[in-house]
């Protein structure tokens, strides 16, 4: 019986994937949901599984567009599973071969050198002698080591004129999801009225409680005590306060949200992705830091769902992670805002009269101003400038074991 293997759908309004890569070659044999291919589609590169064993027949190359439903491969499920590899037999000295004699070894070619080598071709001459160059100072490619007119010139840089270094370039083509995170980048860029606002927050705080609780927190809770758990609480409260950000345009109405579904940037091997922390405002420390985790695992492994990326009321990245010190990150559609983290630095600062040295990270907001004022978009950063540099009172009630369920 042969099984024709059709794409499946992916997710809701996904209507075609991209063949990424064969992971089996034209008739393997492969063992029922043995993953066989990985293909992209404009949210994620998914694995392809086989449905049944047999012998497969390949109908669909790398790089192919494929509908979903369309038929990409043919599974022979009456074909016989082949045995092993049989193992080459062992040498003995009955049976071990004599070995091939030595062949001599084929005697060098000298170039031969004549009364052409290095002497330039006429046209060489009036290049070599207008620019001062010795011929002797030239290899000559032509015939018996002629100079010719390329070795001249190649041999006499020039502005603006290439000397024989490496020009070389190279074209492949983007990936189903780098080509729908283009587009969806230059219609955020064009279809909103996006702007960016500013602040830095004294780390100080937060470093203080890590260094304290950071290895009793992952003793109990097999995590580590990181940043974004401190983020998202404090995303969480200044949503719950400016109820604008948490909120986007759906055609001529605005639609608001009761809950917190953050989407957090995380860098994998087919390019960003932003996966969903679903109801972030009913987590605890430790349930950010576990979810965080857990789908930054997955991402990284390829093993990311369209599901678990769908969906998102704010979105946190976190470019500090790579040494940026600012930047204005692009709002992913249809939400309205997202935050950007940077690096932290060691800056002075001014502190009760006094200049000291402290942990600064910028911060930044970028908002639609179609549906955002500039009130609450400083507001909303303000608040988070607050939470993080008052994580006690403002994320922890006063009660820092309590919160860290320690």
């Amino acid at each position: 019986m042969v099984l024709e293997m059709k794409v499946p759908s992916p997710g809701e309004s996904i209507t075609e994937v991209e063949i990424a890569e064969w992971l089996v070659q034209d008739g393997d044999y492969v063992e029922k949901d043995q993953a066989i291919a990985e293909v992209d589609s404009d949210k994620a590169t998914l694995e392809l599984p086989a449905e049944e064993s047999g012998v497969i027949t390949l109908k669909a190359e790398e790089g192919d567009a494929v509908a979903v439903g369309e038929v990409v491969c043919l599974i022979d499920t009456s074909a016989a599973k082949p045995e092993g590899d049989a193992a080459p037999a062992a040498e003995t000295k009955e049976t071990k071969e004599e070995p091939a004699k030595a062949e001599a070894p084929k005697p060098t070619e000298t170039k031969k050198e004549t009364y052409a080598s290095g002497t330039p071709s006429p046209a060489a001459k009036k290049i070599l002698d207008e620019k001062g160059v010795e011929a002797a100072a030239v290899t000559g490619t032509g015939r018996d080591g002629r100079i010719t007119k390329e070795d001249a010139v190649k041999a006499v840089p020039s502005m603006g004129t290439p000397t024989g270094g490496s020009r070389g370039e190279s074209r492949s083509k983007l990936s189903m999801l780098r080509r729908k995170v283009a587009e969806r980048l230059v219609a955020a860029k064009n279809e909103t009225a996006m702007l960016t606002t500013f602040n830095e927050v004294d780390m100080s705080p937060i470093f203080a409680l890590r260094k304290e609780y950071k290895e009793t927190f992952k003793e109990k809770h097999g995590v580590s005590l990181g940043f974004m758990s401190f983020f998202t609480k404090a995303v969480v409260r200044a949503l719950e306060m400016y109820p604008a950000v948490n909120s986007m345009i759906d055609g001529k109405e605005m639609l608001s949200f009761d809950f917190c579904d953050i989407s957090i940037a995380v860098s994998g091997p087919k390019g960003l992705m932003v996966p969903v922390i679903r109801n972030a405002e009913n987590l605890t420390f430790r349930g950010v830091e576990s979810e965080v985790k857990r789908l930054a695992i997955r991402a990284r492994e390829g093993e990311i769902t369209v599901d678990e990326m769908t969906g998102g009321t704010f979105t946190i990245t976190n470019g500090g992670v790579f040494g940026s010190m600012l930047s204005t990150p692009i709002i992913n559609p249809p939400q309205s805002a997202i935050l950007g983290m940077h690096n932290i630095v060691e800056r002075p600062i001014a502190k009760d009269g006094q200049v000291v040295i402290a942990p600064i990270m910028y911060v930044a907001l970028s908002y639609d101003h179609r549906i955002i004022d500039g009130k609450e978009s400083v507001g909303f950063l303000v608040a988070v400038k607050e939470a993080l540099e008052s994580p006690e009172e403002l994320l922890m009630d006063n009660n820092v074991k309590k919160a860290l369920e320690l």
